[in-house]
C-alpha cells in the first residue's frame, strides 16, 4: 500500500479546462487500485500522458479518505480492492464533481445504475488504451482539455 505517494459527474470529464491549473501544476490523479504493480504502471502511464499521480492507494478505508483531498482532479478506480468494491468511493468523488472512471477486468457490462455509462478500462490495457479513454472523456494527451 502507498498511503498519499507524491510524485514531482459519473462519467466524462469537464470540457474547457486546459490539463494544468490556474496555478500552472500539472492535473493530479487519484489511482485506486488494489495491485500495487499495477497501481505502478497506471501512476508510469498517467505521467507519460502529462498527468501527476496525487496518491495510489490499495484499500477502500484509505481510498475514501484520499477521495476528499481537496487536490485531485480526477481518479481512475479499480471496481473490486480486495473483495470489496470501490463504488462508495466513487459515490464521494461524484459529490464533489471529481471525474473519475473505472477500470476493471470484469468490463463494463457489470456496472449498474447509477454507474452503467461510467467511463471503465478493461484490464489488461496499455497507455494507448488509457489515452484512448481520457481522449473520450475530454482529455487529451499532453494534459490538455479540449475547448
Amino acid at each position: 500500500m502507498k498511503m498519499g505517494r507524491r510524485r514531482g459527474q459519473v462519467g466524462g470529464w469537464p470540457r474547457g479546462r486546459s490539463g494544468v491549473t490556474e496555478r500552472g501544476q500539472r492535473r493530479r490523479v487519484l489511482v485506486i487500485e488494489d495491485e500495487v504493480i499495477v497501481g505502478m504502471l497506471i501512476e508510469d502511464m498517467l505521467e507519460e500522458l502529462g498527468c501527476e499521480v496525487a496518491a495510489i492507494s490499495t484499500h477502500i478505508e484509505e481510498a475514501l479518505q484520499l477521495a476528499r483531498a481537496p487536490d485531485i482532479d480526477l481518479a481512475i478506480l479499480d471496481i473490486n480492492l480486495g473483495g470489496k468494491q470501490s463504488f462508495p468511493v466513487a459515490d464521494v468523488l461524484k459529490s464533489r464533481g471529481v471525474p473519475f472512471m473505472f477500470a476493471t477486468g470484469y468490463g463494463a457490462h457489470i456496472l449498474k445504475p447509477p454507474y452503467s455509462g461510467t467511463p471503465t478500462l478493461q484490464k489488461p490495457f496499455q497507455l494507448d488504451d488509457l489515452q484512448r479513454m481520457l481522449s473520450l472523456s475530454g482529455f487529451q494527451a499532453g494534459g490538455e482539455w479540449p475547448a
